[in-house]
């Protein structure tokens, strides 16, 4: 319609005109209409809304309103969309059906959740509301809410509740075994609230088991885990002989979950008794970690909980959701630089050029200079090619080097070596190129910045016009894809494989797109840094 009937309709599509952008969903005042007139415009595509039409955030604030529960709060509304955020870190729980219910009302109402009973931490989006079309009318929306009541969003917190671990031994099982056992359990416990009160260890039979059984629970605690020297096979194996000697019983062996098979659960003095599958030695996620994360936050295990388990319940090792023990739940506060500086230069036919100078620095000194002005720390220096030459262009600063002696077969090479020497303290890296002396310390502090396991920020790429550059910044969770990188592809393919764990941050200039490959490159850059 023409700009002097548009007042207060909204704009259906972007405009740009003239130095002037107004995005979709933008209310037209007079004011809008004003500056759209003066660039030329004279008509625009609006919609308008009906009598009894609810407006697209309020519609998604009302619909938010109604699906939230303990443990959730909502983020602020915008283009129709309010998302939900854990406010503590617990287990999500809802009622599926309801979901179902409220997006089987209309098209127009949106509601996506993260998984049933995932582990959660506080700041993550557990759900959104998106209201597609500009309005949703009243009687519409008040269905929506009223099958969205019964949804119930919540977030179970983690109970500090104790537990007593005992491990059955056998000549066969190693002590490194054994102990490695006991550090993993306790990390486990830790990481969701809960603690071991304390552990016991006793040959591989019912009568000396079901003794120390009955001794865990006269001591006290709230939860019981075994873990045997070999898995329990049946019924009548000794973990739940030795549960039903001591006048417990068992509620289900067997569950469909890999890792996790064979899994066990009963109770014994009124108290949970898991008796934990072989998988359950290990860090990684399983089985054994579905039900004792319900246990802490409150919730019960029944049989036919445990059955249901089986769609979804091939488990990988998936890097965008936390692995318990690999990481705590924290935002990243140690983030170490690695400057990648092992290359030949082969295309600046036969110069190093990591010695090559602007300024009177070598580039290497130019991009470690920065890194060091950077939060960063520490900084690795990544050597190969001209070793000794590349550290001495660097002495006096305080830098670890880390030599890689097989620089020739590729970039991937280096970053593994950089990645392998980074302490278990490290919450992240980010990737620094030898080659690209405009990257500076207020670049590299913007795309640490940027990254938030807790958000599911796990790596940080800049941007010019769209199209992706370096430095990269990587959260641990990544550290043991990054070790499998070959070639001199770098790691761009994870970035590739895993786009919801990509933040973008954008950037202005070139710097994040400019290496230096060849001696025009080097001229170019020169003549660029003398201007500025």
């Amino acid at each position: 319609m023409p700009l002097a009937q548009a007042v207060g309709g909204i704009l259906a599509h972007s405009l740009r005109r003239d130095g002037i952008t107004f995005k979709k969903g933008q209310i037209l005042g007079p004011a809008e209409l004003a500056a759209l007139a003066e660039a030329g415009v004279a008509e625009v595509t609006v919609a308008q809304l009906d009598a009894g039409d609810i407006e697209e955030d309020e519609a998604a604030r009302r619909v938010a309103g109604a699906v939230k529960s303990q443990g959730v709060v909502e983020g602020a509304a915008g283009t129709g969309r309010v998302n939900l955020f854990a406010s503590r870190p617990g287990l999500l729980s809802f009622r599926p059906a309801a979901i179902d219910a409220l997006n089987a009302v209309t098209e127009d109402v949106t509601l996506a959740t993260f998984p049933l009973l995932a582990p959660v931490e506080t700041g993550r989006m557990v759900a959104t509301v998106k209201i597609i079309p500009f309005a949703v009318p009243r009687a519409v929306l008040a269905r929506c809410v009223a099958a969205g009541g019964g949804a119930a969003i919540v977030v179970h917190p983690f109970r500090p509740l104790s537990a007593r671990l005992i491990q059955t031994v056998s000549v066969e099982l190693k002590p490194s075994i054994i102990a490695k056992t006991s550090a993993v359990t306790a990390d486990r416990m830790a990481h969701i609230g809960g603690r071991i009160a304390g552990e016991t260890r006793c040959p591989h039979d019912v009568d000396r088991l079901a003794a120390d059984i009955a001794a865990a629970l006269e001591a006290g605690c709230d939860i019981l885990l075994v873990i045997g020297a070999s898995a329990i096979v049946d019924r009548r194996d000794v973990i739940p002989a030795a549960i039903e000697a001591c006048g417990g019983r068992i509620e289900r062996l067997g569950m469909p979950v890999d890792p996790g098979n064979l899994l066990m659960i009963g109770d014994a003095g009124s108290r949970p008794v898991i008796g934990a599958p072989g998988c359950a030695r290990s860090p990684k996620e399983n089985g054994f970690d579905w039900i004792l994360m319900r246990l802490l936050a409150g919730l019960k295990v029944p049989r036919e909980d445990i059955t249901g388990l089986g769609v979804g319940g091939l488990l990988m090792e998936i890097v965008t959701r936390p692995q318990p023990r690999d990481e705590p739940l924290k935002p990243a506060r140690s983030i170490a630089a690695i400057v990648l500086g092992a290359g030949r230069s082969s295309r600046m036919g036969g110069p190093n050029k990591l010695l090559a100078e602007i300024g009177g620095r070598p580039l290497i000194r130019i991009a470690v200079d920065e890194a060091l002005k950077s939060r960063a720390r520490p900084v690795v220096v990544v050597t190969g090619h001209q070793r000794e030459r590349v550290e001495s262009a660097l002495s006096s600063l305080p830098v670890k080097f880390v030599h890689n002696p097989n620089f020739a077969e590729g970039l991937g090479t280096s970053l593994k070596t950089g990645i392998a020497a980074l302490g278990a303290e490290v919450d992240g890296a980010i990737v620094c190129l030898g080659d690209m002396p405009q990257v500076d310390a207020p670049m590299i502090d913007r795309l640490i910045g940027a990254l938030d396991p807790d958000k599911g920020a796990l790596v940080a790429v800049p941007t010019i016009d769209g199209k992706r550059g370096n430095p990269v910044a990587w959260s641990r969770r990544f550290f043991a894809d990054l070790m499998t990188v070959e070639g001199d592809i770098g790691a761009r393919y994870l970035i590739g494989r895993y786009p919801e764990a990509v933040v973008e941050v954008p950037l202005a200039g070139t710097a994040a797109l400019t290496d230096v490959d060849t001696p025009e490159a080097l001229e170019a850059v020169k003549a660029e840094l003398e201007r500025t």
